[in-house]
């Protein structure tokens, strides 16, 4: 529903911010790894999801959309709520999270306050082949400027195709065509090739 919210930082701690947009304040749930990246900065913008249960409405927010993604895996494994999603990236970075789970490290991830034995050997039996198709790079938020290549291989990993079998087609079709294609063309020649 909500993408980010971008406004004044009117206050912080470790647990949660409340930034200011539209004359509205929002109470945002944060991990540590987000409060440490917001530093002193007045203004902010939180990468956000909403939670809906019956009895609350609850946003949770991340520095980037890196973390926002491996949230989203980490919370879509059963008996790992918003709550115990958040404690995994306050207790160690999104980048070592993903190490541990893409290499099997069953110690690392039940080091994590709250994840027992189970818990882990599940986030990764779950999560193993996702961030591995996914790859090393799906922490690294995309860059403003992006290339119609750039645009095009996002889109095609986003609609769940490999990353590098993407990847190989996309410079197939680029070094085929001779006449420069828009990022929508691009797309469509490797869904034909996929």
């Amino acid at each position: 529903m909500y993408a980010y919210i971008d406004g004044k930082l009117t206050f912080k701690s470790p647990a949660y911010v409340v930034i200011e947009a539209g004359g509205v304040g929002y109470h945002i749930n944060i991990s540590l790894n987000t409060f440490s990246k917001l530093g002193d900065a007045e203004r902010c913008r939180l990468y956000v999801w909403l939670h809906v249960k019956e009895d609350a409405h609850t946003l949770y927010g991340f520095a980037d959309e890196g973390e926002k993604r491996l949230f989203l895996h980490l919370i879509s494994v059963s008996g790992i709520g918003p709550n115990t999603g958040r404690m995994m990236l306050s207790s160690i970075t999104p980048e070592e999270i993903q190490t541990a789970i893409v290499k099997g490290n069953v110690t690392q991830i039940q080091r994590i306050k709250g994840i027992g034995p189970k818990s882990a050997q599940r986030v990764i039996l779950e999560l193993q082949d996702k961030l591995r198709k996914e790859g090393p790079d799906t922490l690294i938020s995309m860059p403003a400027n992006n290339t119609v290549r750039d645009e095009a291989l996002s889109a095609l990993v986003m609609l769940g195709f490999a990353r590098n079998a993407a990847e190989k087609v996309i410079d197939q079709e680029i070094a085929r065509n001779t006449e420069t294609l828009s990022v929508e063309q691009l797309i469509k020649v490797a869904l034909k090739s996929l």
